[in-house]
């Protein structure tokens, strides 16, 4: 079966690293796990990432910290993705330290397969114990597993598939994304991170840069009005209010605390209000059937949209449409 081949030195962020000037830069060094039949695509966006970061800053030159990114086999050599499409690898050494910063496993069908690799999972055990930071890319989750450093029940909070563009495991590549993003966020600064969103991931910019954090947020109160915004933006999305605490950069306890005292509600209803007033604008301003407007509001379904109406409005959704209608052609009456 023909195929692709990205060997060194091909510029490429698939290359076997990326380059680093060692007299000149702090270097964080970053290995990517690769196996057969891993998933090109994940391994391949942390790997922009991080490069991403690099050519930015490399104007600034001095003494700006670099990655070093390096994608890490069993073997070796070239290794082959699930696209058949050959990336070459370092070697792993069970005899000497793995010496990372930060560690990224990659997923692709080829897994369940590396899970039971003995040679990588005593490797993997063993660089996990000196390295900083250890995450998986998507099925990257089950050779963790099966190291036995994470527990199934270990598995971060996957966002909403709502809140992501779709696309094969789109929402656990998310998490791995956030991750690298974090990194260059705390190496580099704000500015750093939100240039390689907006240049490596526009289409996930929206999802991506509120949970970067504002430099310009220097108060509580600017990070709660951040969030409240946020929440109206996304009130469409199956999103939490753990999400909100995120964008806040708080923790999910003092988010609570301090949103109440800031904006007067309690996060849970200030999201409730401002996917009503979306419905609402959906029923005066469309013919969309109710369970429609439901969906596209963040209300799940027709029944619960009536529900709330109904506690909150004292009419129907049908009914506030009805009236909201006479009341407009009887303005449009009085003005002719």
């Amino acid at each position: 079966m023909p195929y692709a081949q990205i060997e060194p030195p091909a510029a490429s962020v698939f290359s076997s690293a990326l380059s680093i000037n060692a007299l000149r830069c702090t270097s964080r060094r970053i290995g990517i796990l690769l196996y057969d039949g891993f998933s090109l695509l994940g391994a391949g966006l942390v790997a922009e990432l991080f490069q991403t970061a690099n050519e930015i800053t490399a104007p600034s030159g001095g003494g700006r910290i670099t990655y070093d990114v390096r994608f890490l086999s069993v073997e070796g050599g070239s290794v082959t993705c699930s696209a058949a499409v050959r990336v070459w690898t370092d070697s792993l050494d069970p005899r000497r330290p793995a010496g990372l910063d930060m560690l990224f496993i990659a997923g692709g069908e080829g897994a369940r397969s590396a899970a039971s690799d003995t040679r990588l999972l005593c490797w993997l055990r063993a660089a996990c114990s000196t390295t900083d930071s250890v995450r998986p890319i998507a099925e990257g989750r089950a050779v963790l597993v099966a190291a036995g450093v994470m527990k199934p029940a270990e598995a971060p909070r996957r966002p909403h598939l709502s809140a992501v563009p779709a696309g094969d495991d789109a929402e656990l590549r998310f998490e791995s994304m956030k991750g690298a993003l974090a990194v260059i966020r705390r190496d580099l600064g704000v500015d750093v991170a939100r240039a390689v969103v907006e240049r490596v991931l526009p289409a996930w910019s929206d999802q991506l840069l509120p949970r970067l954090g504002d430099a310009g947020l220097t108060s509580p109160a600017d990070k709660i009005r951040a969030a409240a915004r946020w929440l109206q933006q996304n009130c469409e999305h199956d999103i939490s209010i753990a999400d909100a605490a995120e964008v806040a950069t708080m923790s999910e306890r003092n988010f609570l605390r301090r949103f109440k005292l800031e904006m007067g509600v309690t996060p849970s209803d200030f999201l409730l209000r401002a996917r009503l007033e979306t419905a609402c604008g959906f029923l005066a301003e469309t013919e969309l059937p109710v369970d429609k407007v439901a969906r596209r509001s963040g209300m799940g379904n027709g029944d619960r949209l009536a529900k709330i109406f109904r506690k909150r409005l004292s009419v129907s959704p049908t009914e506030f449409r009805q009236r909201h209608r006479e009341q407009r052609e009887h303005r449009a009456a009085t003005d002719g």
